[in-house]
Order: C-alpha cells, then structure tokens, then sequence
C-alpha cells in the first residue's frame, strides 16, 4: 500500500488487478490484504489513492471514520474471515465531518439533524480537547485547529476499535493483525501514517 501511494503521488499508477482474469479469479472467493475504513469524502477512493485494485482491500467508510455496531461488524468479519493481517484508519485534511463538530460547539450554532449530529457526536471529544489545550478562554470555533481535531479523532478512532472489538484487539496482542492511522493529505495524495499499534508497532 505504501508502494502504491507512491506510485499515486508520481502520477504513475499501475492500475493492477483491473482486467478481466482478475474479475474471474475473484469470483470464487476474495482475499484482501487490508481492510480500510476510511472517510466517505469523494476524494479518498481507497483503491486509487494506494493504487489498488480488485480484491486487493476490504473497504469500509462513512462520513468522518466514526466507529459503530456496523463498522466493527464488518472489522471482525475482515479480521476472523478474510483474516487480513492489517487494518488502515485513514482521515484527512479539510475534512466536513471534523468542521461540522468543530462548528456545533459554537454556543450559536444552529442545531444539526438528528441524524448528522449523532454521526459527528464521537468527533466532539476530540474538538474539547484541542479547545482545552490551546488554555484560551472563550476560543472560537473559527479559530481552532481543525488539522489537530483530525489527528486526535483518528487516535480516538484506533482506540475505540480496540475497545469495542474483544476479536480484535486479541487479535493485535497476538501479532496476528496491526492497525494503523493514517491521515492523507488531499493536496499531496499522500497518506501519513499517525498512529500505529500491534505486529511491532508501538502507539504513537
């Protein structure tokens, strides 16, 4: 996956696993290096952005990477089926889901629908932080760092996918499967690697 963002960056891509034999091979069965859960953001098509193809990722997505019942479902289904040895939590810069918490922390802020602000509700945390370590009184939605509630909600992300999923987090103590955070930056095409934990990583 690193190769192929690379490869991204360059602008010269090598599109692998896109024909016709690899459409029938996967008929059968899929075996996926990485399962992804990432942002739904037009701009982070996973298979593009590492350079991927068919079969090569097991992707889930959703405004903001927010974890619930589904997502770890579907995590446990890639780690206990699929047995993928790795999973990628993958946010971004300029990110709507991370600006709509952000902004409904403005004592004046309108409300959100019900359904938009229970999606964006786990993010929250991370914007009190970031407000609560700048040690200002009174700081303006306007003015918080959006790129440092993005960083703080990826970890928050890894976190609670250890938290919430006994199947995989047993998994990552065994070394069977690591999990790293990754945030892209949408100018550069690259993914930078944030937090990492399990087969020889360490939480950073």
């Amino acid at each position: 996956m690193v190769r192929g963002n690379e490869r991204f960056i360059a602008g010269e891509p090598l599109h692998p696993h896109q024909n016709v034999e690899r459409r029938h091979e996967l008929a059968a069965g899929q075996r996926p290096r990485a399962a992804l859960f990432g942002c739904s953001d037009s701009r982070l098509a996973a298979e593009i952005i590492f350079d991927q193809g068919l079969g090569d990722l097991f992707v889930i997505r959703n405004a903001g990477q927010v974890t619930s019942d589904s997502v770890i479902g579907s995590l446990e289904y890639a780690v206990a089926v699929l047995e993928v040895p790795l999973i990628v939590v993958l946010g971004h810069d300029a990110c709507g889901a991370v600006k709509a918490a952000i902004d409904s922390t403005d004592l004046d802020a309108a409300p959100l629908p019900a359904n938009i602000w229970r999606l964006i509700a786990p993010i929250v945390p991370a914007v009190r932080r970031v407000i609560r370590s700048t040690s200002v009184d009174g700081v303006a939605p306007s003015t918080v760092d959006a790129e440092h509630v993005g960083r703080e909600h990826l970890r928050d992300t890894v976190a609670e996918i250890l938290h919430s999923s006994e199947l995989i987090s047993d998994a990552v103590a065994e070394g069977r499967v690591a999990i790293v955070g990754a945030n892209y930056r949408l100018a550069e095409g690259k993914a930078v690697p944030d937090a990492m934990v399990g087969a020889g990583f360490e939480t950073s």
